[in-house]
């Protein structure tokens, strides 16, 4: 691989090539799974209920104006994703029934 004086210096730095231009060596290390938590750390059934509902204090609601204006607008991209999947079922249904038929 060539390269110039500058890469070379750089790679040195790094480690990645020896004094002599050749690719050095690399120890590689076994990576070191975390240890198993004792059972005396984890979190009792009563702190996680006390955590979630604290947390859930946290978050911002939407309003009951919002949530039915969200909904609604949900609720008309369904029915027109439906009713176009169903025009296309449809209109190719029958192109085929035509293919085939005649």
């Amino acid at each position: 691989m060539a390269m110039n004086r500058e890469t070379k210096r750089m790679l040195q730095k790094q480690g990645q090539l020896g004094e002599d231009g050749a690719p050095a060596r690399r120890e590689r290390r076994q990576p070191t799974a975390p240890r198993p938590t004792e059972r005396e750390k984890r979190t009792k059934p009563t702190e996680f209920v006390k955590e979630v509902r604290g947390e859930l204090r946290k978050v911002a609601w939407p309003t009951r104006a919002e949530t039915i204006n969200y909904s609604i607008i949900v609720f008309v991209a369904v029915v027109v994703l439906m009713a176009f999947v169903g025009l296309m079922d449809y209109v190719f249904g029958d192109f085929v029934l035509k293919l085939f038929n005649g």
